[in-house]
């Protein structure tokens, strides 16, 4: 992946973070707002940690292992805002964008797995 694409994708999962922590701001002050807040701020910031981690990957397994597990957080992240719509806690125009980015990012990421596999091999 060359230098640009990663720092902004760098730069795209921060952004995605930070936006689901200010997301959260908004949630109930009880214990279900707590709890998935909690649940939700995790996987999204699990998306750019790992994300920045797979830059310093042993090996090839190791990158491909690190970006499946970007994968999974976001898709994690798209389903703790789907319950956070679904329940009403968050507005459609609050959780929909951040959906939108979740999708796109693990598309991003199931791409670039597919391709890392293919030049494997």
């Amino acid at each position: 992946m060359e230098i640009s694409n990663k720092l902004a994708l760098q730069s795209r999962t921060k952004l995605f973070n930070i936006a689901v922590i200010k997301a959260c701001d908004s949630l109930p002050k009880t214990a279900a707002g707590f709890e998935l807040a909690k649940q939700l701020i995790r996987a999204a910031g699990s998306v750019g940690a790992n994300y920045r981690a797979s830059s310093r990957a042993k090996s090839t397994a190791d990158f491909i292992y690190k970006l499946e597990i970007v994968i999974e957080e976001a898709d994690e992240s798209m389903y703790w805002l789907e319950i956070l719509e679904e329940l009403n806690l968050l507005d459609k125009t609050i959780t929909q964008p951040l959906i939108k980015e979740a999708n796109e990012l693990v598309s991003i990421f199931v791409a670039s797995v597919k391709t890392v596999k293919q030049k494997k091999h």
